[in-house]
């Protein structure tokens, strides 16, 4: 009886040190090259929390934010090697390897964050031939953030209200924007944000196309006299993606709280970048940043000639992916499709907070 009792209290051990150990929580490292500071800094922290929440505490997401783990260049080399479980990737960075999110970084008329977030969002989770070529590079996608709308920001005397304003310029852009404004005729300049103040200040550059929460998390407010509001697209190549072998390792009620809490961060990142572009916008024709900088709309039809200039940089995605094997014209009107769908919703309904 004495055997028999101890054989049934160490069954009964292992079998809960197997329960414990089943039901033992996963951390994932995310390799951020952002700083933990701003409203897109709050969203990757909103994105770990939903995960942890939907997971009730079984999945957790440890942040190493500010390029701790891997830097922006190499993010996309580290999570497909297994260095980090995920993290977030500008296309930018890797044209070629993430040619599949590159779609989002063509200049267009769309400029609504969470049009332009949901789009992507819906395309890169239905297209098959977009998911094939990130699992290329044994990445899956997980959610999206976008840059908001390009603005003009520049020095006294260099104000552009029209494509002819643009001409001998020396602006400061990058990816294709960069391009876009050198068939303009303007100086293109490359550097990072962080030196964008003091080139401003030195007259290196005249201008920035730009956001308005880099205007205020740079405070560039300082050192220009005015902004011509284009609302130029927005890149939307800057995801959230993760490792395909750990993906790989969870099963399908695991992925799916993966891939819920990435579509919940983008109501929250939309609805947080829509009100502080907003209020950045008031304070610089209000002053309350210390001066009064000038917010004018640029006119429809020369907006319209800069569109007009972009449509080249498209025609040339679709010939390269359908290069690499894929059906590129098809790929395209499908996200056309969705941001046209995307964009209706706001116009009659408004955005899903404001309900």
């Amino acid at each position: 009886m004495v055997t028999t009792l101890r054989s049934l209290v160490l069954g009964f051990i292992l079998v809960m040190a197997g329960a414990v150990q089943a039901h033992a929580e996963v951390v994932l490292r995310y390799a951020e090259g952002g700083p933990n500071r701003g409203t897109r800094a709050a969203a990757v922290q909103f994105f770990a929390d939903e995960v942890e929440r939907l997971s009730g505490g079984d999945i957790k997401v440890d942040i190493h934010w500010g390029g701790a783990l891997l830097k922006w260049s190499g993010v996309l080399d580290g999570v497909s090697a297994g260095s980090a479980d995920l993290g977030t990737v500008l296309s930018s960075y890797e044209p070629q390897e993430l040619k599949a999110l590159g779609i989002g970084d063509i200049p267009l008329e769309y400029a609504d964050p969470w049009v332009g977030m949901r789009a992507m969002y819906d395309l890169m989770t239905t297209e098959p031939q977009l998911k094939k070529s990130l699992a290329e590079q044994s990445l899956v996608y997980l959610s999206n953030f976008s840059t908001t709308g390009v603005q003009f920001e520049c020095t006294a005397g260099n104000q552009i209200l029209t494509v002819d304003d643009i001409k001998g310029k020396r602006i400061r852009a990058t990816g294709t924007y960069t391009n876009v404004l050198a068939d303009l005729g303007a100086d293109t300049v490359s550097m990072t944000f962080g030196e964008v103040y003091q080139a401003l200040d030195t007259g290196l550059v005249d201008c920035l196309a730009s956001y308005f929460y880099t205007m205020k998390a740079y405070k560039t407010y300082e050192v220009v006299e005015s902004v011509t509001r284009v609302d130029w697209g927005q890149l939307l190549g800057f995801a959230i993606v993760m490792n395909d072998f750990v993906w790989s390792d969870f099963d399908e009620k695991q992925q799916a709280i993966l891939m819920q809490a990435g579509d919940n961060m983008i109501d929250h990142f939309s609805q947080l970048t829509i009100e502080d572009a907003g209020e950045v916008a008031k304070s610089l024709a209000s002053g309350g940043f210390g001066k009064v900088v000038p917010v004018t709309d640029m006119a429809p039809e020369e907006r319209q000639k800069i569109l007009d200039a972009t449509l080249k940089f498209r025609d040339s995605w679709i010939e390269d992916v359908n290069r690499r094997g894929m059906a590129g014209q098809q790929i395209w009107d499908h996200y056309i499709e969705l941001l046209k769908k995307y964009q209706a919703q706001v116009d009659s309904k408004g955005y899903p907070w404001e309900s």
